[in-house]
């Protein structure tokens, strides 16, 4: 059968939003390396403001999920796009522009603004408001960017990381403003129910959207079969987008704000417990046949993913509940669920898609022993960390809830946050070989990790339909 060539795929911009992803989480981890040294060491850093724990902190949270996942994200869209909608993205020249003002009219500015103490005191929005100004013009750029190839072709044909991706771009946009602008003119408990809705939309609807387009793209392409079930993912595309936005506060269990809200807080965050099951149940059955460990290290990375994912989403509709919320809030219990969300779930996602993406640039450089000791070091670490976190969480909250004086809790925690510093170096080899993994090696290195029977993405877009929107429901 004759075929339509492949469309377009913008490499170029795959490997500089891919590169600058890596670099700036090299940078966010460095920052939070230090942020645990001070846990150790508080005078560290005493009498350079810069180095103040709290400017530390900002710089690494926000580079987690505006630098490294979000520049992840961007370059795997640029692969994943052109495919998913048989069209190009509008514009590489725009693309150019919203990824140097994303990454110099953003990140850069954006860190040197916190660590001068220039900040917001907001959950997930820690970079002033011109900073924001900033963010949501490149988000409407993206959207110009990635959105209209989607509409031309109608939604009856769009596959489910089509739709993942329209709702993160479009969502992100409408609740981005909400936690960063609005909580600075809403005074009170109303603006922390406004900042409480978006540290969970900004890990709801930003990074778990794309996230999920990532995984539901790899795994066909990856393995040359369909998903399990197109119904499945499109009821948790649905319970995802109508669920997510309730829950935001649920951060603020026993606070002031009305109980009606805490309670659908509560509730909604255990119907996307069950919402998770469903989509990671999907996700494993349509990995059928890959095996417990995938030989390919971008199904490898997205298959752990799933896993995580699966963990930290139980996790976060039991400590919800308010028997749990009261012995582990404000502990380090917490520290441990968000690491294994934005480290572990979106993480690895995003590892596997860029892996993905490289592996098919004859032009990439590609190591795969870098990239399977990046692998073990990551998950190892990961594992390690959210153990330790989680044990002393579990510590402190028993302590509090004993009456012990505060000191008594910090006393305790030591020893658990000792092993913190050192596991996070455990964690940056890791990222270290992920970057020397896309950097090094010999180029096109990846073009022989191939799927049984051919890969769909290489093929042309009716040929790569089925194997992508398939259905065996």
């Amino acid at each position: 059968m004759t075929t339509a060539p492949a469309p377009t795929v913008a490499r170029g911009l795959v490997r500089a939003h891919g590169i600058a992803a890596l670099v700036t989480l090299l940078i966010s981890v460095s920052f939070g390396l230090v942020a645990a040294f001070q846990l150790q060491s508080p005078d560290f850093g005493a009498g350079t403001p810069s180095l103040g724990w709290g400017r530390i902190r900002y710089a690494h949270t926000q580079g987690i999920m505006l630098g490294w996942l979000a520049n992840a994200f961007f370059a795997f869209l640029y692969h994943a796009v052109p495919i998913l909608t048989g069209r190009p993205v509008t514009s590489e020249r725009l693309g150019i522009w919203l990824c140097a003002l994303w990454n110099f009219g953003v990140m850069v500015p954006g860190w040197v603004l916190v660590l001068a103490g220039v900040s917001q005191p907001l959950e997930w929005a820690e970079f002033p408001l011109m900073v924001d100004v900033m963010v949501a013009l490149v988000l409407v750029g993206m959207g110009v960017q990635f959105l209209p190839g989607f509409f031309r072709r109608g939604v009856e044909s769009m596959y489910i990381s089509s739709w993942y991706i329209i709702g993160g771009l479009v969502f992100t946009l409408l609740s981005y403003p909400m936690g960063n602008v609005v909580p600075e003119v809403v005074a009170g408990a109303a603006g922390a129910a406004f900042s409480g809705l978006w540290i969970h939309d900004a890990v709801g609807l930003f990074v778990t959207p794309l996230a999920l387009s990532t995984m539901y793209f790899v795994i066909p392409a990856s393995t040359g079969r369909p998903i399990f079930s197109h119904f499945l993912s499109m009821l948790g595309f649905w319970l995802l987008f109508f669920l997510y936005p309730l829950n935001g506060t649920h951060h603020y269990v026993f606070s002031v704000i009305p109980m009606s809200a805490q309670l659908t807080a509560i509730i909604t965050s255990a119907l996307l417990g069950v919402s998770v099951v469903l989509v990671v149940t999907n996700l494993l059955l349509s990995l059928r046949g890959a095996g417990w460990l995938p030989r390919d290290p971008a199904l490898r990375f997205v298959s752990t993913g799933i896993v995580f994912y699966l963990i930290v989403s139980l996790q976060g509709s039991v400590q919800a509940q308010m028997s749990l919320n009261q012995r582990v809030h404000f502990t380090d219990w917490v520290i441990a669920h968000s690491h294994m969300a934005m480290l572990g779930f979106a993480s690895f996602a995003a590892a596997g898609g860029l892996i993905h993406a490289w592996q098919r640039m004859p032009e990439a450089r590609y190591h795969a022993g870098a990239l399977s000791w990046a692998y073990w070091l990551m998950t190892i670490g990961l594992v390690l960390m959210v153990a330790d976190l989680t044990l002393a969480g579990l510590v402190q909250g028993q302590l509090w809830l004993d009456g012990a004086p505060w000191m008594d809790s910090v006393a305790a925690s030591r020893k658990y946050w000792a092993a913190r510093t050192h596991i996070g170096g455990l964690l940056s080899g890791g990222f270290i070989l992920l970057l020397a993994g896309l950097t090094t090696g010999p180029r096109g290195g990846g073009l022989s990790v191939r799927p049984e029977g051919g890969d769909p993405v290489a093929q042309s877009r009716t040929h790569l339909a089925p194997s992508l929107a398939g259905d065996h429901t």
